[in-house]
């Protein structure tokens, strides 16, 4: 159910999510592939798609709000703080998007408002 508070988003991922995105990246790919995507990250154009497509999208479980990053991030939403946009791999062998960085600030989005846009970058 929509809540009254507005999700606010910072107009760009946070510096740090590049590091951490190739961080999870290496994990499932080589190190030149996993380069080659935080590259297209960095080089991506903004865009936003709804938090229930993402998920969908992703075929990946939502995390409760018991867990603390959650409701770390939850309680950014509702004090009025701003977020920092998602980034998103297109894995053609699997059909699915990868959240290479924001997995966390998805699942509170999703548990505040399933509906809401979340901007992201997706390469």
């Amino acid at each position: 159910m929509p809540k009254d508070n507005e999700i606010k988003w910072l107009k760009e991922p946070e510096e740090h999510n590049y590091p951490a995105a190739m961080s999870f990246l290496s994990l499932l790919y080589d190190q030149v592939k996993a380069t080659n995507c935080v590259d297209a990250l960095r080089q991506a154009p903004m865009t936003q798609f709804k938090a229930k497509d993402i998920f969908r999208a992703s075929g990946l479980s939502l995390l409760g709000v018991s867990n603390a990053h959650v409701e770390r991030d939850r309680n950014k939403i509702e004090s009025g703080k701003e977020l920092s946009p998602l980034l998103l791999i297109r894995d053609s062998g699997s059909g699915r998007v990868i959240i290479a960085d924001g997995y966390h600030r998805l699942c509170a989005v999703y548990s505040y408002n399933e509906d809401a846009m979340i901007p992201c970058k997706i390469a």
